[in-house]
């Protein structure tokens, strides 16, 4: 940008650095990319709240101003401010705060001077009210991107039930669509699914959501995992890193966990959320100690512990299939790993994955198909490693963080 008016873009993200989940990691690198093509970056969020790693908020400590109100701190010379969001098991108060997030982040948002661009994600859904309307105070440019489709996911899901809740969420889908200036989805599914809801079909484009080859590659030389992990060389691992949620579909793997329970084969769930303790009463209930549960982990020692399961794993809730899409399918393709999906035919990572020859899809009889696509894998190293250079090869030619980072600068640039 030599000779011209440096442009400033606001990112507005529900989590961001030092929160360590993948939407924050992406918006974290997209920042960076901005950054680096000479953008001036400044990002709203929320205070860390929906996975909370001691290190990395010893690394970037947030300053609280006006007694807590809101925070500030700095993600490599970016400037982040964090208005307070919190997890409480209260429904009603999880209402509370996410309201009182949503009003403070656009109080504050109106007072951020000469925006050029506004970018957010979604969910929440409502995040792109109140960044359109901090867009249109700067007479700046809008930008909505969708890495899940809602109200959908939330109707599919019987989360939503209130024929007036979801009348209203419908119509402020709509109305972010029609005054966003462009939109971005992460899959061709996601654009079918959606390109019919907009009035001008031009402003949507994909641009896929993509993984740091140089953090995640495959690690081959033999390093002992820290406690509370036990590598046992003996023991053929299967992982799941993520979010234990809704989108989870998690009967395959107690039903696999009960018929392998004497055999040299255990289950890592790696990861928190609404289902956690659900699944620990399961596991407890039924004395499956072949499946271990740990929490999140920090970013720089997932790759090791990616490299350390032989297989991986994801299985998708049915009712959610359509408007989701795992960002992890790209980590686990990019250290050279075998992954097994239960899903349902047409779903996103089916179609992303059904061409590639890296995985086992499963889209009937999940229970005893997991199960021996399992056996099968755990009895054919060949295979695992064909699976495995397959998706490397993919990810390194398409997803890496440079080539998809470059195309949001470029593209919002145009616009």
């Amino acid at each position: 940008m030599e000779g011209q008016k440096v442009k400033k873009i606001l990112i507005h993200s529900i989590v961001f650095s030092p929160d360590a989940v993948s939407t924050a990691y992406l918006y974290n690198d997209i920042a960076l990319g901005f950054m680096n093509r000479g953008f001036k970056v400044i990002v709203l969020t929320s205070t860390p709240h929906y996975n909370k790693v001691h290190d990395t908020l010893k690394l970037q400590p947030l300053k609280k101003y006006l007694l807590g109100l809101y925070h500030i701190s700095d993600f490599h010379g970016i400037k982040v401010i964090h208005i307070p969001l919190k997890k409480y098991k209260s429904t009603i108060l999880r209402i509370i705060s996410f309201i009182y997030w949503h009003f403070l982040c656009l109080i504050i948002g109106l007072r951020i001077k000469n925006i050029n661009y506004v970018l957010s994600p979604s969910p929440p859904l409502t995040i792109g009210l109140i960044s359109l309307i901090i867009a249109k105070k700067n007479k700046a440019k809008f930008i909505y991107n969708i890495q899940e489709i809602y109200p959908d996911i939330l109707i599919k899901n019987n989360i939503l039930k209130s024929k007036i809740l979801i009348y209203f969420l419908k119509k402020i889908e709509l109305f972010i669509y029609k005054y966003a200036c462009a939109v971005t989805t992460i899959d061709q599914s996601f654009y079918n699914k959606i390109i019919d809801r907009f009035e001008d079909k031009r402003k949507v484009k994909i641009i896929p959501n993509f993984v740091d080859i140089d953090l995640f590659k495959p690690i081959t030389d033999k390093v002992c995992l820290p406690y509370p992990f036990i590598n046992d060389i003996n023991k053929s691992k299967l992982l799941y890193a993520g979010n234990i949620g809704l989108y989870q579909d998690w009967e395959p793997l107690i039903f696999a966990a009960n018929e392998l329970k004497n055999s040299n084969i255990e289950f890592w769930i790696i990861g928190d959320g609404s289902k956690k303790n659900y699944l620990q009463k399961i596991i407890n209930d039924n004395n499956l100690s072949n499946i271990k549960l740990f929490p999140y982990q920090k970013r720089e020692l997932m790759p090791l512990i990616y490299s350390s399961a032989d297989i991986h794993f994801i299985l998708i809730n049915e009712l959610m299939d359509q408007d989701g899409f795992p960002s992890k399918v790209y980590s686990i393709m990019a250290t050279s790993k075998p992954l097994i999906v239960v899903t349902k035919e047409n779903s996103p990572i089916y179609n992303f994955l059904n061409k590639l020859d890296c995985s086992i899809l499963i889209c009937k009889n999940k229970n005893i198909e997991f199960l021996n696509s399992i056996l099968y894998l755990v009895k054919n190293k060949s295979m695992q490693k064909k699976f495995g250079e397959n998706g490397l090869l993919y990810i390194k030619n398409n997803f890496s963080k440079t080539k998809i980072v470059n195309e949001y600068v470029t593209f919002i640039s145009s616009i």
